[in-house]
């Protein structure tokens, strides 16, 4: 006699509700909409190699792009395992969207030891590529020291004993590592060397996401400023801080219009226009300051990271409509 019968498998509400959870947590943590801001200078300088010598290596470029992200995702992870307790006053004292990092471990989506296991994981792996680039692709001298340079930035930018973050120089070294490394290291790779117009490029894009992480710092002040956490904002001020992002985004408003006068096409001036007026905006809302008021402040957070993106858009934009 034969039976027909078929035991359906029903997998546990609880293990369902468990990995769904476990699956935002990651998401949350790496931080997505944030790669963005590392990824559109280094797609900008192998555009950048295109449009001045006529070259385009795909594979070493996808190789490439793959340890950018893995090393932006090293600094996150790394930054929210030794950021815990600033993350975590954050959030009580003056949250807004663009403060107290991801709040995945404070909002127990994510251990806090996955983090720093996935911190040295992520920065290996992106090791690992560095040398697959300088062995097998043979990209050139300085492949490694590129790559070393922005890991251990990168890496070191939250994490002991070096914390960049708490000594006042960690907006500098994040507008050099997301300003000129990413735009320099893209365009060395593809070419073996690194031309003049990529200092100038890059000035506008470092300037931008200075900014970024300056304006970033206000809502975290008094949370950072109780754990000793010694940034620009807090050894500087509030209206110090302020009057220096107005700085940085006139000396960016320049840069740009002599990175055309160095052999941009002009027609980026165009696709910059929106960008510039944006940033006109914002220096009109921090002159009065307007980062005073929460919401308001969330809103200079929000399109000072536009402005950046924007930024590097409108060069790729130009050198892409241009080489045709």
């Amino acid at each position: 006699m034969e039976v027909n019968s078929k035991r359906s498998i029903q997998i546990p509400a609880r293990d369902t509700r468990s990995r769904g959870k476990t699956i935002k947590g990651w998401i949350q943590l790496s931080r997505p909409p944030f790669h963005l801001v590392g990824l559109l200078p280094f797609v900008l300088g192998a555009l950048l190699a295109w449009y001045i010598y006529g070259v385009f290596n795909w594979t070493v470029f996808v190789w490439s792009t793959a340890a950018v992200l893995l090393i932006m995702l090293s600094t996150y992870y790394s930054g929210e395992y030794h950021d815990l307790k600033e993350d975590k006053l954050s959030a009580e004292i003056e949250r807004n969207v663009f403060s107290g990092g991801s709040q995945a471990i404070v909002k127990n989506l994510m251990s806090h030891k996955q983090a720093k296991i996935a911190g040295y994981v992520t920065l290996v792996l992106a090791g690992i590529i560095g040398l697959i680039l300088h062995f097998y692709y043979k990209t050139g001298f300085w492949t490694i020291p590129l790559g070393v340079i922005g890991m251990t930035a990168g890496f070191f930018y939250s994490t002991p004993p070096l914390r960049w973050v708490k000594r006042g120089v960690g907006e500098i070294i994040i507008g050099f590592c997301y300003g000129w490394l990413p735009v320099a290291t893209a365009f060395y790779l593809q070419t073996g060397t690194i031309d003049n117009i990529v200092h100038w490029i890059s000035i506008p894009i470092a300037c931008t996401i200075f900014n970024v992480i300056l304006i970033n710092e206000f809502p975290d002040y008094p949370a950072d400023m109780s754990e000793g956490k010694r940034n620009l904002a807090v050894r500087l001020g509030k209206d110090t801080a302020a009057f220096l992002y107005i700085a940085m985004t006139v000396i960016a408003w320049i840069a740009f219009g002599l990175a055309v006068s160095q052999g941009l096409p002009a027609v980026g001036l165009l696709f910059y226009l929106p960008v510039f007026l944006i940033a006109l905006w914002l220096v009109f809302l921090i002159s009065k300051k307007d980062y005073l008021n929460k919401k308001r402040l969330e809103l200079i957070c929000g399109l000072t990271i536009v402005v950046n993106l924007g930024t590097a858009l409108a060069y790729i934009l130009a050198l892409w409509l241009g080489g045709f």
